[in-house]
């Protein structure tokens, strides 16, 4: 029903989250990010509760691994969750419940961390970490959307997904990147690259309207500054 890789950068110190799935607005949910602290994706039958509450666990100072303990040890029903994490120094933990959907499988690498569920191959999850570690001089947005794409050629999921997210944090309160294909009877994975392609380039105008209005281009739209 769903695969993602959760990242972090260790250049930059960016972290981020890139997810697909068979159902609706993916993004609405699943994916999780916090500036200097990390991202995490809580999945398969999802509650959303628990990406905030791992991150503000981990932004007391706890590894993903205990942060993700101690969120699920006082929770109902997380024999249902799949949970996945990478903190600010690219460590990463995981939990898959015992009613995980269909075939499911975890992997680790360097700085990230794959998880899915009904899933056409148990692989497609290695495959995923393979290809992040082997894109480093990318943009870590970039990366995740390449490794979810890997995931697609390997296989993707038992039936078709529909829709796509992606979240990067970096030094701010709010995301650099939150790209969304909420629903689409084509590849969602595909439309996200496009939607990174398109945006990429006025990715740090945006911050710098945020932080600094007087300096940033306009846009020549009605009502731009």
């Amino acid at each position: 029903m769903t695969f993602s890789i959760v990242g972090f950068c260790e250049e930059t110190g960016m972290s981020g989250v890139a997810i697909t799935t068979s159902s609706i607005a993916v993004g609405s949910r699943c994916p999780w990010v916090r500036a200097k602290v990390g991202a995490v994706t809580t999945q398969n039958v999802t509650d959303p509760s628990i990406g905030n509450e791992v991150l503000d666990q981990m932004e007391r100072g706890l590894s993903p691994s205990k942060a993700i303990d101690k969120v699920l040890e006082i929770r109902d029903n997380i024999e249902y969750r799949q949970v996945a994490a990478v903190d600010s120094n690219g460590k990463t933990a995981s939990f898959t419940g015992k009613n995980i959907l269909g075939k499911n499988s975890v992997s680790t690498g360097k700085s990230c961390i794959a998880a899915g569920n009904l899933l056409l191959k148990e692989s497609l999850t290695q495959e995923m970490v393979s290809n992040f570690e082997n894109n480093k001089s990318i943009h870590l947005a970039e990366r995740l959307i390449l490794a979810l794409k890997a995931g697609i050629n390997h296989g993707g999921e038992e039936g078709p997904t529909h829709s796509s997210a992606i979240l990067v944090a970096d030094k701010h309160q709010w995301p650099l990147v939150d790209l969304r294909v909420d629903w689409t009877e084509k590849c969602p994975v595909q439309k996200l690259a496009e939607l990174w392609v398109s945006y990429q380039p006025q990715m740090n105008d945006y911050i710098l309207r945020a932080v600094d209005p007087s300096q940033a281009p306009s846009y020549g739209v009605p009502g731009d500054i």
